[in-house]
């Protein structure tokens, strides 16, 4: 169970960071949070790799005030993400026609549904983001969707006035997404381990 959870969380991971080189060699578009991190690059000469595992980071930061913790798949989270979104933009060349880009962006947003419902399932703990975003709701008593909501449009307002780019890709993941991780998160679920007879101990779950 252990092999299956682990290679499961790492497949996740690299798959999620070449989801976002797709996203951003299309060019029609990125996620709130990508939008930011792309704008952060312009701006500093950084790769994009490299701004998303310091962001990374830096939002953990926030985590202590919202007496967060985090799991091992928080961490893995934190750095693989940003290594496999270089090595992608390594490797995934720009598309210049409309169809193409399409495609990719179609691409991009079905890898990524996969991608998060493995590392998710995997139960090794949230994301940086993630968990910013159910902390930042638990210590305030507003919603997840509230929080959220009010996180992503943040992010996105800033990245764009950094020079992140926004267009029908942003659109598109955000209606997209959620939907797509709820149809495949069920597959992709690792079960809870079972109870073991009385008196023997339980394996933590992440």
């Amino acid at each position: 169970m252990m092999t299956r959870r682990l290679v499961q969380l790492f497949t996740g991971l690299a798959m999620y960071g070449i989801s976002l080189a797709m996203f951003i060699r299309a060019g029609l578009g990125l996620d709130p949070w990508d939008v930011f991190h792309q704008g952060l690059a312009n701006r500093t000469g950084l790769s994009i790799g490299v701004v998303v595992i310091a962001v990374s980071f830096l939002v953990l930061l926030l985590w202590i005030p919202l007496r967060q913790m985090p799991g091992f798949g928080t961490l893995c989270n934190a750095i693989l993400v940003g290594v496999f979104a270089d090595v992608g933009l390594a490797f995934i060349p720009a598309v210049p026609h409309l169809a193409g880009q399409a495609g990719l962006l179609a691409g991009a947003v079905l890898l990524n549904g996969i991608a998060s419902a493995c590392y998710i399932g995997a139960r090794f703990g949230p994301g940086a983001r993630d968990g910013l975003m159910t902390g930042l709701a638990r210590r305030t008593g507003w919603s997840v969707r509230l929080s959220r909501t009010l996180i992503e449009v943040t992010v996105l307002a800033i990245g764009w006035v950094l020079g992140g780019s926004v267009g029908v890709g942003t659109v598109v993941y955000a209606l997209a997404i959620g939907p797509l991780v709820q149809l495949l998160l069920p597959r992709f679920m690792v079960p809870a381990a079972a109870p073991q007879s009385a008196g023997e101990p339980t394996p933590a779950n992440c």
